[in-house]
């Protein structure tokens, strides 16, 4: 369980965050140096270096937000050349890939930045440049949306790159692009010029996905425990019916996959505070602000809660609650996390993208009055940013290109560089561990200097 700092603030960590945006801008320059657009985007390091793994292309967002962010916070005019050149240049196709279900992912992580920053004055007006990233979210957004399966009854969801029957839990965070593509006016256009409400889409998803990829300890299952999640979801596409859990990158259907969990709780903390800016009107024919909040709130609670009873004291998970490795070594979650161990690898991603979540949840809570489940979280948030922050998960070694250490991409295929001499994957880094402790950075830092509250959507 992780032990909270409660007295950790947010001001303390202004020090973690100016070190690692000045490692950040070295790596941002070296891969900027160093990489080949030609080997397609880069996922996770080996031996130090970003290599490329074709599945499917999801990171390309990442590298170039990476830049973003670097020139939100410190200005650096190199970063914002180094992101709107990449942008401009590897993204339009990623707007229209048809075979993802990654949009929030790429196109928010680069076009949604820019027009973040567009409106909140940090960029000189351009007319056709926000033109072009409204274009592109809207279009993006649309995309996403048109991949799905409807399971009858007004229910339905986005479905993966595995196919229709293929409902994941992470596919939650790229609602974004639907959130903002719907504040831009946007619908997607069907069959005999039906207009399809992306706000719609987004909640129908949200619920299908609390409903089948999240637990509540209701005895679902044999395994049903409240706040555990599952990374896939499989459905009889004739008829529309549940069929059972699965997973592509946890360890079982009956385990957590830390990552997939991490997802769920980031996506619908930041999905409360889009939702805190509509109004009753524009959700009453939806089931009404107030039962629909308290859905999401319901989920990011018990996945938070699920997080901090199953990971070590210092916050940093390992990659899977299950992972058979676990046994061999005792009572692992009543001492810090052990990247060098023999058995089963961390996942320092999964601590950048929960560590954010959380102090969304606090923030959110403590924003309704609800102080004392607020600070829980969002000191808990501090906590786990403070560790994964701060060496051995910070790379302080200027010839590494990652930002974040101890990351995992794939454990069940093997994907993951395991160094000489060690049994697990250990010491290197993926560009969506990279991205996200540079976005919690951002959140923070924002926090800590009294700046406009970071958020994914328009205001």
């Amino acid at each position: 369980m992780i032990r909270i700092d409660q007295q950790r603030t947010v001001g303390s960590l202004v020090p973690a965050l100016e070190k690692l945006f000045d490692l950040s801008a070295q790596k941002i320059r070296r891969i900027h140096k160093t990489w080949d657009p030609a080997k397609g985007s880069p996922v996770f390091t080996v031996k130090g270096a970003y290599t490329s793994r074709g599945w499917t292309e999801w990171t390309q967002g990442f590298q170039f937000g990476s830049a973003i962010i670097q020139f939100d916070v410190t200005g650096e005019k190199e970063a914002l050349q180094i992101g709107r050149e990449g942008t401009l240049r590897e993204m339009p196709r990623h707007v229209s890939h048809v075979g993802v279900h990654d949009h929030g992912f790429n196109t928010m992580s680069t076009c949604g930045n820019f027009l973040r920053l567009l409106r909140e004055q940090k960029l000189p007006p351009n007319e056709w440049e926000q033109y072009y990233f409204e274009l592109a979210v809207k279009v993006s957004g649309a995309v996403q949306a048109a991949r799905w399966t409807d399971v009858g009854d007004h229910q339905g969801y986005i479905y993966s790159f595995n196919g229709p029957h293929s409902l994941f839990a992470d596919t939650i965070r790229s609602l974004r692009v639907l959130a903002v593509a719907h504040q831009l006016g946007h619908v997607l256009m069907g069959e005999k010029d039906r207009r399809i409400n992306l706000l719609e889409r987004l909640l129908q998803h949200a619920e299908a996905t609390a409903r089948y990829n999240v637990y509540f300890g209701e005895a679902r299952d044999s395994y049903d425990v409240c706040g555990r999640v599952v990374h896939e979801s499989i459905f009889n596409t004739n008829d529309g019916s549940f069929r059972c859990p699965s997973t592509q990158q946890g360890y079982s259907p009956f385990s957590t996959w830390t990552r997939g969990l991490a997802w769920i709780l980031l996506g619908y903390a930041e999905e409360l505070e889009f939702l805190d800016t509509l109004t009753e009107a524009e959700l009453d024919q939806f089931g009404g602000k107030k039962k629909i909040t308290q859905a999401f709130a319901s989920v990011a609670g018990a996945v938070a809660d699920y997080y901090i009873a199953n990971t070590p004291v210092d916050g940093i998970p390992y990659w899977d609650t299950g992972a058979p490795g676990l046994a061999s070594l005792g009572n692992y979650l009543d001492r810090p996390a052990e990247p060098f161990n023999d058995y089963e690898p961390v996942d320092s991603s999964a601590a950048t993208i929960a560590a954010q979540g959380l102090v969304r949840l606090g923030n959110y809570l403590t924003g309704k009055g609800d102080t004392a489940r607020g600070s829980h979280y969002l000191q808990t948030g501090f906590t786990v940013a403070a560790r994964v922050l701060d060496p051995p998960y910070l790379s302080i070694d200027q010839n590494h290109e990652g930002l974040i250490l101890h990351s995992v991409y794939h454990r069940p295929n093997g994907w993951d560089y395991i160094p000489d001499g060690k049994k697990i994957p250990c010491g290197e880094a993926t560009m969506w561990g990279d991205y996200h402790a540079r976005e919690l950075a951002l959140l923070l830092w924002r926090m800590a200097k009294n700046q406009p509250y970071y958020t994914f959507y328009l205001k």
